[in-house]
């Protein structure tokens, strides 16, 4: 039997999945203004995202190992038809919270076991290819919300039902119940429902690495579109979380060419001197230096770290793929998450710009420390983590 059809239909749910996590992303002030709060409440809102993905990634990483990879990627794509849903029928700061809990859910089940499945149909042997497919649908998804919403909102107007929310009502139920009607090709296991996440042996490196990245991006999605209201450039900024992550897919055919720690090395450079010209764009009222920057990081977090992670771990933990990945993804959203927590509360006592200028400021520091780390071999790698 071909794998074309279960390959693409399983990609599209992983897209549709993701495409809900950053849909709202351009009516964050809307919400905030509803609820008259400030940017650090937003950054909270944004983050609570990890506050319900980070819990599903340690302690339900093997989830599907046992269930079945079906049955939690058709309930991340309900999940995320019930957030969007939340944000429509009480639009406010404390449903964006709600909504971005149950996001985080959603993602941290359709990721681990969507990485393990696309493995699974196409064999252990193309594993570097289904790592592709997986990070190029969710690479897709995770920016083409944002930019779906932003195009609505530039069609329709001032609306917080825009037409990307209505496309979702309909698109994620039937996806859900096509995914559990895809062909069974793992074998369920009679492990634990509660299995922590895998570190394999020599990925430190890799984790660390999506983590100063997903940061950057985090930044991106969080705090510039903050910055570019208070510029009157708020109708830009769709576009802006969109190539903050679709120039990373485009760049993914080239990272797969190269080897994984080349690939690395590369995300290492672009990832401070992105968010520098994102930084100076902001800073000069660019808006040209603002797109540029962000297209870089984009291609250091969404491109060449992410590919050469994903890939990297799955190869490293054949029999664990579900739990090698929830223990990438840890690493990813602890960086995700905390440094934009802190970089909202700056910005409330010191102002955006300041806050932007010392994430950088520790960005770059971070960055050089890790990568002379990995180079003189100072730190052992992380041990395997099996706590199952």
């Amino acid at each position: 039997m071909s794998t074309l059809i279960p390959v693409s239909l399983l990609a599209l749910g992983l897209f549709t999945v993701t495409f809900a996590v950053n849909l709202q992303a351009p009516l964050y002030d809307a919400y905030a203004a509803e609820s008259d709060v400030g940017a650090t409440a937003v950054t909270v809102a944004f983050a609570a995202y990890v506050g319900g993905l980070m819990p599903t990634l340690l302690l339900l990483g093997g989830f599907s190992d046992r269930i079945g990879r079906r049955v939690p990627i058709a309930l991340a794509l309900i999940l995320g038809t019930l957030a969007t849903g939340l944000l429509v029928q009480a639009p406010s700061w404390t449903s964006l919270v709600v909504a971005r809990l149950l996001l985080g859910i959603g993602t941290g089940l359709a990721t681990t076991a969507g990485t393990a499945y696309m493995t699974e149909i196409l064999g252990s042997d193309r594993a570097k290819n289904a790592a592709l497919i997986v990070t190029s649908a969710t690479s897709l998804g995770f920016g083409g919300g944002a930019l779906a919403t932003g195009i609505s909102l530039g069609v329709q107007g001032p609306t917080l039902l825009p037409a990307s929310y209505i496309a979702l009502f309909v698109a994620a139920p039937i996806l859900a119940v096509i995914a559990l009607g895809l062909p069974r090709i793992d074998k369920p296991r009679p492990v634990s429902l509660l299995r922590l996440p895998v570190f394999p042996s020599g990925t430190w490196m890799f984790g660390a690495a999506m983590a100063l990245a997903w940061s950057t991006t985090g930044m991106t999605i969080a705090v510039i579109p903050l910055e570019l209201a208070a510029n009157d450039l708020g109708g830009w900024t769709g576009l802006v979380i969109f190539l903050a992550i679709f120039v990373g897919f485009l760049c993914q055919p080239l990272a797969r060419r190269m080897t994984n720690d080349r690939a690395l090395a590369l995300g290492f450079v672009l990832i401070p001197l992105g968010f520098l010209v994102l930084l100076a764009g902001v800073w000069l009222k660019v808006l040209a230096f603002v797109l540029v920057g962000t297209c870089v990081t984009s291609a250091a977090s969404y491109g060449f770290t992410y590919l050469a992670s994903l890939a990297e771990v799955s190869l490293r933990a054949p029999d664990d793929r579900a739990r090698a990945t929830a223990g990438l993804f840890v690493y990813a959203y602890f960086g995700f998450s905390l440094p934009v927590i802190a970089s909202g509360a700056l910005a409330d006592m010191l102002g955006l710009l300041s806050a932007m200028a010392v994430f950088a400021a520790v960005q770059i520091t971070v960055t050089a420390i890790i990568v002379m780390t990995w180079k003189r071999g100072a730190v052992p790698p992380v041990a395997a983590f099996d706590a199952g």
